[in-house]
């Protein structure tokens, strides 16, 4: 057989005697759902010695960014994130050269009001405020600028 007709398929081995825990298999694979890892140990695709998930991985909730929960006290208009962006390069075709957004904390609404001038902030705040208290029946507790 001449060397141009075998095709080299590049494979992973591991020795299948070897039963790895758990947790090491999990880091290994990039932190799989119990799902997965279930779905893996069923079809013979890892050989694990503890055929039980009970996984107490603190990187999880972390990278896969889950949101802790902070408590039944979270309410809409709790906290209101804002930001002001500009100016821009070039004007809009309505004449804005800034943008601020109003972001929910709890419901992650977001609210978006282009602006002339940087200085127009204060009343879009005021008129966004009104807005939004309106509409929810409640009072906005906190905003927290960048």
């Amino acid at each position: 057989m001449s060397r141009s007709s075998v095709t080299l398929v590049p494979q992973a081995y591991w020795p299948p005697c070897i039963s790895t825990s758990v947790n090491l298999w999990h880091r290994r694979l990039g932190h799989p759902t119990s799902r997965i890892f279930q779905l893996l140990v069923l079809k013979n695709k890892i050989i694990c010695n503890n055929k039980r998930l009970n996984l107490q991985c603190q990187s999880c909730p972390l990278g896969k960014s889950s949101r802790l929960s902070v408590g039944p006290k979270e309410v809409p208009l709790e906290l209101i994130f804002s930001d002001v962006w500009g100016p821009a390069p070039f004007f809009s075709s309505d004449g804005y050269l800034y943008f601020i957004i109003f972001v929910d904390a709890y419901t992650k609404y977001i609210w978006y009001y282009p602006i002339i001038a940087k200085s127009n902030v204060y009343s879009i705040f005021h008129q966004f405020q009104t807005l939004i208290e309106r509409k929810f029946s409640l009072k906005i507790k906190s905003v927290q600028t960048y």
